[in-house]
């Protein structure tokens, strides 16, 4: 029986999460297109570069321009004047990584190569 006297009730375990210092490198065509992503809102935007569960291979890159959160659990990587974070838990899966942009006819867009990763998916969004 349950603390509540109900099948099923379970409380939350939390595990700890490994932060490393988090290196990524952007190649200049990289830097160019998040430039022109931001579009002259570098001062009060960041970018965030995040590890998401899910896609064929167990985690999804993330990238989203958002307002700067202001919060201690991320960490701040200076990209020629565009602010990258990272939050702590990502940050073994997302150190030394090496962001690049391709624009090509079939559709291009950000590209990360990930030394961190086991696997990947055929589509490179995807890895584990």
């Amino acid at each position: 029986m349950s603390i509540l006297g109900g099948d099923g009730f379970t409380l939350p375990i939390l595990t700890p999460v490994e932060v490393v210092n988090v290196e990524i490198e952007f190649t200049d065509s990289a830097k160019a297109a998040m430039m022109k992503n931001m579009d002259g809102d570098e001062g009060s935007h960041v970018l965030i570069i995040s590890a998401q569960s899910g896609g064929c291979s167990g985690f999804m890159y993330d990238m989203a321009i958002a307002d700067d959160p202001d919060d201690p659990n991320f960490q701040r990587i200076d990209a020629d004047g565009i602010t990258v974070l990272v939050h702590n838990k990502d940050s073994p899966l997302l150190n030394g990584i090496r962001v690049d942009f391709k624009d090509t006819l079939m559709g291009g867009g950000f590209q990360i190569d990930n030394p961190n990763a086991d696997r990947s998916c055929g589509c490179g969004q995807s890895f584990g």
